[in-house]
């Protein structure tokens, strides 16, 4: 469930403040003239501070994986094997058997999409061989894309080790092409479920933590890639991260493009990778401190210090108060968050002490 909450108010400039009701101290005319009042002095002041000030927007979130994809079966056969779920599977482990065979992991981008014996030439026989090579069956082989005898030498050393037939062929099904270590999110089909081809076996995703939040349509802008964010763990734990993209919600069939009806569901990487989530509870809410703006070591002070001047200059000021006197000095105005507003303007300086009404 999604927190409607706003980390820091954003008033967004002084026109917003004064429409959302802000109370300002009065008038003056910008040239240094006493503010108004029986002795010239505000009801009550406030200190310029120099600080951070930050637009943010927090919202629920959870610990997910990147990449969930479904692993579908190549050929027909009976489950003999499921899929352990939450384990982490690496190059040369078995994903699951079917017809009590092993179904292998190997890395590469190129899906498996045919039997692959001597003779075969391609890219999916080049990273077979890559593979081959890195598990410690490369004596005697050539890496390239052709299938030969060399090629064919390993894969039966290779199946020797594994307990196979060694026909010194890959046949459909045998293996599963992936980038990288994977992690099994879920085993859709269970031991001795009879399975066809393209019918889903298991689910993956990759081993990098993530997590997922949902925006309000209209906050589309802080779904931009690399915005920067703050995540509270569910132990407690802040970490920082980023937007990597945005994802469509679970159960909508179609292209990952983050659309829907109920809002963007943004996917944010950790700052430190997995080490970031280590031994955190998946199933517990994380919250997720989106930040639109920032802007460091400004001047500033509360809203209800600005005052609207008089004249045909306009403009906005800040009533000074040294001691029993006070004057009026116009200042720039910029951003607002927190209750406070960004100023700037000749001999402003942190420490001095400006007007404010009182609550």
């Amino acid at each position: 469930m999604k927190r409607s909450t706003t980390a820091l108010l954003a008033l967004g400039t002084v026109t917003a403040a004064v429409t959302g009701g802000v109370l300002f101290l009065g008038a003056g005319d910008g040239t240094g003239s006493p503010g108004r009042g029986g002795d010239g002095l505000p009801p009550a002041t406030a200190t310029v501070v120099r600080t951070d000030l930050v637009l943010a927007r927090t919202v629920d979130g959870r610990i997910d994986f990147a990449q969930r994809r479904a692993v579908k079966a190549a050929v027909e056969g009976t489950v003999t094997v499921a899929a352990a779920e939450g384990r982490t599977v690496r190059r040369g482990e078995t994903l699951y058997e079917l017809n009590d065979k092993p179904v292998t992991l190997l890395y590469g981008p190129v899906p498996a999409f045919r039997e692959m014996k001597q003779g075969h030439r391609g890219s999916d026989v080049l990273q077979l061989e890559r593979n081959l090579r890195d598990l410690g069956y490369g004596a005697g082989l050539y890496v390239d894309t052709e299938y030969g005898e060399d090629t064919e030498a390993a894969v039966k050393r290779w199946q020797k080790h594994l307990n196979r037939e060694t026909t010194g062929r890959v046949g459909r099904g045998d293996v599963v092409f992936q980038p990288g270590e994977v992690k099994v999110v879920s085993a859709d089909a269970a031991l001795a479920d009879q399975v066809g081809p393209d019918a889903p076996v298991l689910t993956i995703a990759s081993t990098r933590p993530v997590v997922r939040a949902v925006l309000e349509q209209t906050d589309g802008a802080l779904t931009a890639r690399g915005t920067k964010v703050e995540v509270t763990l569910p132990s407690g734990k802040t970490v920082p991260g980023k937007v990597a993209g945005t994802v469509r919600p679970e159960g909508e069939d179609g292209a990952e493009d983050g659309g829907g009806q109920e809002g963007i569901t943004v996917e944010v990487v950790l700052d430190g990778g997995s080490r970031a989530a280590s031994g955190e509870d998946a199933e517990a809410a994380a919250s997720v401190t989106f930040v639109s703006e920032a802007r460091e070591g400004v001047l500033a002070v509360p809203v209800e210090a600005v005052v609207a001047l008089r004249g045909e200059n306009g403009g906005y000021g800040l009533q000074i108060v040294k001691g029993g006197t006070s004057e009026m000095i116009r200042v720039e105005t910029g951003m607002t968050a927190d209750g406070r507003i960004e100023v700037s303007g000749a001999g402003l300086r942190a420490g001095m002490k400006v007007g404010v009404a009182k609550p």
